[in-house]
């Protein structure tokens, strides 16, 4: 691969990989959290959760984008107490793509987790309650194993929207080759360019293959989930 595209391309898969598989696991722990909430929470303000969950989904992801710009930027209230405590800088950064992917991607996430819990025949908590394991047991060995396919369909769902953002990642961290360059962006510079469609379309492949290999690896990790919780 790296004799077929030039030092530039392989660094813009190269970062769309890094930033799609941090905006994933990081976005994992506070999808799991936020899914059970909803399929088994009952409070007041449930249905303002639900929406601002999906809230990305159905916005421009350039409108998301500039809110994460006015709240993560340098001046916006979140990203300057970020760096004056922790020197932490988000906006046109790396770091700040994989929050603007993990952002597009969460809604993905949450809802094919949520939808996994939901299916969850909860005579089998009850049961593993009565036999004295508390609440927090009873998710950890009951719910959460028999979930493991959800989670991981939502994994794939939320690195794939990940590896496909553009607005809101471009409108948040910029273009900058080596930096915030992802798949999708050098792709549109290459279109924005005069003989740039070799390039466009040398990306444009890999990024299909990276996607089709996601899809086959989440049929065959759930396979084999399945599999063992059939035998156990």
């Amino acid at each position: 691969m790296s004799h077929w595209l030039t030092p530039e391309e392989w660094t813009a898969v190269r970062l769309s990989l890094i930033v799609a598989t941090t905006a994933t696991l990081a976005s994992l722990p506070l999808g799991l959290v936020v899914a059970l909430l909803l399929a088994r929470g009952r409070f007041w303000g449930k249905s303002l959760l639900d929406a601002a969950v999906h809230l990305p989904l159905i916005m421009p992801p350039v409108v998301t984008g500039y809110l994460l710009l006015i709240g993560f930027g340098r001046r916006g209230p979140i990203g300057q107490f970020l760096y004056d405590w922790f020197g932490i800088v988000l906006s046109f950064r790396w770091t700040g793509a994989a929050l603007a992917c993990g952002v597009m991607g969460f809604p993905l996430m949450v809802r094919a987790i949520r939808l996994s819990i939901e299916a969850v025949d909860r005579k089998l908590e009850a049961a593993a309650g009565t036999l004295g394991a508390n609440p927090l047991w009873v998710f950890l060995v009951v719910t959460l194993p028999l979930c493991v396919p959800g989670i991981l369909a939502g994994m794939i769902l939320c690195f794939a929207k990940a590896m496909g953002e553009f607005g809101a990642t471009i409108t948040f961290v910029s273009n900058i080759p080596g930096e915030t360059q992802t798949l999708p962006s050098a792709i549109y510079t290459f279109t924005q360019v005069p003989g740039g469609e070799t390039g466009a379309m040398r990306l444009t492949i890999i990024s299909i293959a990276i996607s089709v290999a996601a899809l086959f690896l989440s049929e065959w990790m759930a396979r084999l989930v399945g599999r063992r919780i059939a035998v156990e």
